[in-house]
């Protein structure tokens, strides 16, 4: 197979400092958090907004990537299921999916809602919620 090479573009800055501390969705009591780009990417925020609602994609680099399988959330009265029909973080490729809110731009740092992301992790990409008027 093939590879590729990713670059991460920036960071997510959390008080989330620890993997088994932080929230598996944003609804269980994700902080807001800031995401610091690279001056390199500055160009690249143009048309980022408050108000405006992004995916982010980051690097789970706290991943196991030898996990294949799991008990969805870790419960244990739940039958094993392939991590590709989970949101688990543990997998192949750990890459995170994030929905998250803007609620303030300041040149490359741009503060979010509801971000379950730990301290330091990458960020590969954002891209726009698309909605009908945009």
């Amino acid at each position: 197979m093939t590879a590729y090479e990713l670059r991460p573009v920036g960071h997510v800055e959390s008080v989330l400092t620890d993997r088994s501390g932080a929230p598996r969705q944003p609804d269980e009591g994700a902080p807001d958090a800031w995401l610091v780009f690279d001056e390199a990417y500055a160009a690249a925020l143009d048309g980022l907004a408050p108000g405006r609602d992004v995916l982010l994609l980051t690097w789970l680099d706290r991943a196991d990537r030898d996990t294949l399988a799991v008990r969805p959330r870790g419960d244990a009265t739940r039958a094993i299921a392939g991590v590709f029909a989970t949101r688990a973080p543990d997998r192949p490729n750990p890459i995170g999916l994030h929905d998250v809110h803007i609620l303030a731009v300041d040149g490359t740092r741009v503060h979010v809602r509801n971000l379950e992301a730990v301290d330091g992790t990458p960020i590969l990409d954002v891209k726009p919620v698309l909605t009908r008027d945009r």
